[in-house]
């Protein structure tokens, strides 16, 4: 992080937001900046707001982790810990052990996420009665997620097939805005949108607080963003300006709502 006032900027107007109950903070690995992390924890949790931390676990140790790490831990009410075998393959399991068994120490509920495999569902529970003993499950919990053939996984599945516009349902993450400390403010957490592709909508810019305030208001507030995710993208596909998507075929939700956007943005 090379402009640390900005980024203040960027903590200042997350929190001066209304309507957000959960904050979750993720990477990268977020606990590679020590100074960015810390304050954002405290700022965050002083608002009242829960936070939630996803984390490799590379910072895991055989005994406690250092004082500030266990300090922003025990801020936290969830930490979502990446236990599948990409993250395991990059760190050792006395490390990933350590690393579970912090989280627990700190209080927080512990998620460690893999991919929706036996082989990983079994290696996950099989590492956490390791590291906290049969009764494990009583404070974690190993949540399957699918790998998804776009961002960074996209080369290790074919393109999902085409679809007809009409046929797509409500977005699930259209109400999960992002704010990135370089000054953008996303409407969405895809990965492609975070990492600067996706329709030029779902993006701003950023610099004081009061923007941000005013960027997540916006999108908040959106009415096509919000019929994304109440009455679903191809439901709107039956309005006369978006009609002739209902039959086109997308590669994905994602591609409607690019093609939606665009639509309403040139009238």
């Amino acid at each position: 992080m090379t402009d640390f006032g900005l980024f203040e900027a960027m903590l200042d107007g997350l929190c001066a937001s209304p309507g957000l109950g959960v904050v979750a903070i993720s990477g990268g690995e977020p606990f590679a900046e020590r100074r960015a992390l810390s304050l954002a924890a405290r700022r965050i949790t002083a608002t009242g707001r829960l936070l939630v931390l996803y984390t490799s676990g590379v910072w895991g140790t055989s005994g406690d982790p250092p004082a500030w790490i266990g300090g922003v831990l025990r801020l936290a009410s969830c930490v979502v810990l990446g236990g599948d075998a990409f993250h395991a393959a990059r760190m050792p399991a006395p490390a990933f052990a350590g690393a579970v068994r912090a989280v627990v120490a700190a209080g927080a509920h512990l998620v460690c996420q893999v991919l929706d495999t036996p082989r990983e569902r079994e290696t996950a529970a099989r590492a956490l009665t390791e590291a906290l003993g049969p009764g494990w499950s009583r404070v974690a919990e190993v949540r399957p997620v699918p790998l998804l053939p776009y961002g960074r996984a996209a080369h290790f599945l074919p393109p999902p097939p085409s679809a007809p516009g009409g046929s797509f349902g409500r977005c699930p993450i259209v109400d999960a805005p992002v704010v990135r400390y370089d000054g953008w403010v996303l409407g969405c957490c895809d990965e492609n949108v975070v990492m600067g592709a996706g329709p030029p909508a779902l993006r701003r810019r950023a610099t004081t607080a009061a923007e941000v305030t005013a960027a997540l208001a916006e999108l908040r507030d959106d009415p096509l963003l919000t019929a994304f995710g109440r009455t679903g993208l191809g439901a709107l596909t039956a309005a006369e300006p978006y009609r002739d998507l209902a039959g086109r075929p997308m590669r994905g939700i994602c591609d409607l709502c690019g093609h939606l956007l665009a639509r309403a943005q040139t009238g």
